[in-house]
C-alpha cells in the first residue's frame, strides 16, 4: 500500500473549524479501526494482540477527546470534507484492513501503530506548510506535534515488547481439507 499523497492547496482547510473537523474524523476513524483490529484478534483467539489493539483506540480516543474539548464541542460536528486532505482509502493514522494477520504479535502492533502515527505527522507537518491562514496552520503544528508524542510513545513501548521469532506466521494448527 502507498503512502497518502501530500494534501494539496486546494485540498487545505480553510477555516480552523474545517481542520479541527477533519482531524477529530481522522482519530475517530482510527479509535474504530483499532477496535475492528481487536475484535478480529479476539475472534482469532489472540487476546493480547487484541489487548494491544485496545491500547490503541484508548489512546486515539483520548486525542479525539481533546480536539473537542479544544474545540468545545460536545459532539463531532456536522461537517462534510468536500476534498479530501488525502489521496487513498486510509486517512494518514489507519492502516489498512489486510495489515493484520490472526497469529501477529504485540511487536506487530506496535510497527503498524509507529507507522500510522508517522504518518499523521508528517501529514500535520505538510498541511501546516500549506496553509494560509495563520489559525490553521498553527493548529496543524499542534497536531503534528501530538502525533510526534504518540510517535515516541510507541516507540517507548516497542522497547518493552519482544520482537518475535521469523516463523511467528507459523500456525501450530492449520486446517485441514481432505477432499
Amino acid at each position: 500500500m502507498s503512502a497518502p499523497t501530500p494534501p494539496t492547496a486546494d485540498a487545505v482547510p480553510a477555516t480552523l473549524y474545517e481542520l479541527m473537523a477533519q482531524a477529530l474524523q481522522m482519530e475517530l476513524e482510527a479509535v474504530q479501526r483499532y477496535n475492528e483490529f481487536a475484535d478480529m484478534m479476539e475472534t482469532h483467539n489472540n487476546p493480547e494482540v487484541g489487548q494491544w489493539f485496545r491500547k490503541m483506540a484508548e489512546v486515539e480516543g483520548k486525542h479525539a477527546s481533546q480536539i473537542l474539548d479544544s474545540m468545545g464541542w460536545s459532539a463531532q460536528p456536522a461537517y462534510f470534507v468536500q476534498a479530501p486532505m488525502f489521496d487513498g482509502f486510509e486517512a494518514p493514522e489507519n492502516a489498512a484492513l489486510d495489515q493484520v494477520h490472526y497469529l501477529m504479535k504485540p511487536w506487530h502492533v506496535l510497527q503498524m501503530a509507529l507507522a500510522n502515527e508517522e504518518r499523521a505527522e508528517r501529514f500535520f507537518d505538510r498541511l501546516a506548510g500549506l496553509a494560509e491562514l495563520d489559525a490553521v496552520r498553527e493548529a496543524a503544528l499542534a497536531l503534528r506535534d501530538e502525533e510526534r508524542e504518540h510517535v515516541e510513545l510507541v516507540k517507548s513501548w516497542m522497547l518493552k515488547v519482544p520482537q518475535p521469532d521469523s516463523n511467528w506466521d507459523q500456525d501450530p494448527d492449520p486446517p485441514r481439507y481432505d477432499g
